[in-house]
């Protein structure tokens, strides 16, 4: 990905810097990741990620805290995506905000979206959207607290250009919570991605937010709409643009074929 705004030539990729809190958030989360490949055979992952019949039939409290720190041994782009994401976009939140409010604000949407991955199955079996055995999935991860940070990073910056580097798409960073659950939903056919827990960390961010009233003024439906009308019109504009372009080009083609 590459953002718009970090540099005064225009794009670059990644942050000017990186905060001492951000690299200390890579390295805890680096050391874990390595605890459980040590003692992949004593349950070491199993116990401290959130499962809801553990957390509230079994007494496993820390759990919707520590499962935040682990992920998957197998599957390494898991640890990856979430240490790259927090790079990319905590390091400005951290510059921008301080090491403090920075902390708190990705420990309280990590630790909300625990909370919520082990309290909804609950709900969704009791109202008969879910199996039983749903109580007893296991879920671990960065995920809540880093889609906490996009969606302050998206507040903060609205109009900051982000570009993804495949597809090569660029988009305003307003957009980009959408577009990632658009695209977690269309590369998660099995259910394997904890929607739950990315969700839980936006609606736990944008409720912090919103009761702060940080990252300025939080959007709304008619200001979501009239972003997408803007849209439109820049898409209607450039293709005129290219029209005319093209109309241009073959006016010249037919001239330069009459001279020859």
């Amino acid at each position: 990905m590459y953002g718009r705004g970090y540099r005064s030539g225009g794009l670059g990729f990644g942050p000017p810097a990186t905060p001492p809190i951000v690299k200390q958030l890579l390295i805890a989360n680096g050391v874990v990741f390595f605890a459980q490949l040590l003692f992949a055979q004593t349950g070491f992952t199993q116990i401290f990620a959130v499962q809801p019949a553990s957390v509230w039939q079994g007494g496993y409290l820390w759990q919707p805290f520590t499962y935040m720190w682990l992920h998957s041994p197998s599957h390494w782009a898991h640890i990856l995506m979430n240490l790259f994401v927090l790079w990319m976009f905590g390091s400005p939140l951290a510059m921008a905000w301080g090491a403090r409010r920075f902390l708190r604000y990705y420990l309280i949407c990590g630790v909300g979206a625990g909370l919520l991955i082990a309290s909804w199955p609950y709900l969704a079996v009791a109202l008969g959207i879910a199996p039983v055995t749903a109580l007893f999935y296991s879920t671990l991860g960065a995920s809540g607290a880093v889609y906490g940070l996009l969606l302050a990073y998206s507040l903060t910056w609205p109009d900051r250009t982000i570009m993804l580097i495949f597809p090569p798409v660029a988009f305003r960073a307003i957009w980009l919570i959408p577009i990632l659950f658009l695209f977690t939903f269309l590369m998660d056919p099995t259910g394997r991605v904890s929607h739950v827990g990315h969700l839980g960390g936006v609606l736990v961010g944008w409720i912090y937010l919103r009761r702060r009233g940080a990252a300025g003024k939080l959007f709304t439906w008619n200001q979501l709409k009239h972003r997408w009308r803007r849209y439109r019109m820049r898409q209607k504009l450039r293709a005129v643009r290219y029209e005319d372009f093209e109309a241009r080009r073959k006016r010249q083609d037919r001239n330069d074929r009459t001279l020859h």
